[in-house]
């Protein structure tokens, strides 16, 4: 039996979506021993860029069309592409000023004022652009999630990931409400779970790094936030580090 091949890229990113399938150090043999790894230029000195893939992970957002180009080559040549990352799913820390600064403000402000700018257009999830068959959410996304998928492939599926907020992770570590408790910005009732709230658990407020939950009452989450003395600025700007595209009005 032919092992299924696989592809892992990036796009506009920081490459730590990437590294975590390098950090499964533990299973990362039996992995090559059942996946073909056609085309991975962080890992390897050869990838193939013309091969047909069974499973692409890409990382990033897209923002330059170079990204498009390479996003619409690896949904063409792959039979299952995966949104790897927060970044892919919701834009990420690369859209967090999407709303707030032009395009060509940022740009200045990273090249200057010189004629040598890269054309570049604002970041966008995949789902702007194309059809995507599975996501995993995280900045970095969990190893225990990559592996699930993996393992779920092999056996002809999907994996069914966590669809519930932060927060019940923390009850079931009994971890203190930081926000009700403390009074603490704390994003843990409208963000996906996933993470064991690893941050809230040691005291750090949930920053919003694995997007949002499905069912999430945003507007909630707007008052309640106001009531406890937080301004609608900072509220703003602390749920689109890693989200931009967040709907205040939605209630479900």
């Amino acid at each position: 039996m032919n092992k299924p091949s696989l592809a892992i890229a990036g796009l506009t990113a920081c490459s730590g979506c990437q590294l975590t399938l390098l950090n499964c150090e533990g299973e990362l043999q039996e992995i090559l021993e059942r996946f073909q790894v056609a085309y991975f230029p962080m890992g390897q000195s050869d990838p193939d860029r013309q091969a047909r893939y069974d499973l692409a992970l890409v990382e990033g957002a897209v923002s330059t069309p170079g990204d498009l180009a390479t996003l619409f080559h690896f949904r063409n040549a792959s039979r299952l592409l995966v949104a790897f990352g927060t970044c892919a799913l919701f834009g990420g820390i690369a859209a967090q000023h999407n709303r707030t600064t032009p395009r060509p403000k940022l740009l200045e402000a990273v090249y200057g004022n010189g004629e040598s700018r890269p054309e570049s257009f604002p970041p966008a999830p995949f789902k702007n652009f194309v059809s995507v068959d599975a996501g995993i959410t995280g900045c970095p996304p969990e190893k225990g999630e990559l592996l699930q998928l993996l393992g779920a492939v092999l056996a002809g599926t999907l994996p069914a990931f966590p669809h519930y907020p932060v927060c019940l992770e923390c009850r079931s570590r009994e971890t203190l409400c930081l926000l009700l408790e403390r009074n603490q910005l704390c994003l843990g009732p409208v963000i996906q779970a996933g993470c064991n709230a690893r941050c809230p658990a040691t005291g750090i407020p949930c920053e919003g790094c694995r997007g949002p939950v499905a069912e999430a009452n945003v507007a909630q989450e707007l008052e309640l936030l106001l009531e406890r003395g937080f301004s609608r600025e900072e509220i703003e700007r602390r749920m689109s580090r890693f989200t931009v595209e967040w709907d205040y009005g939605q209630r479900r």
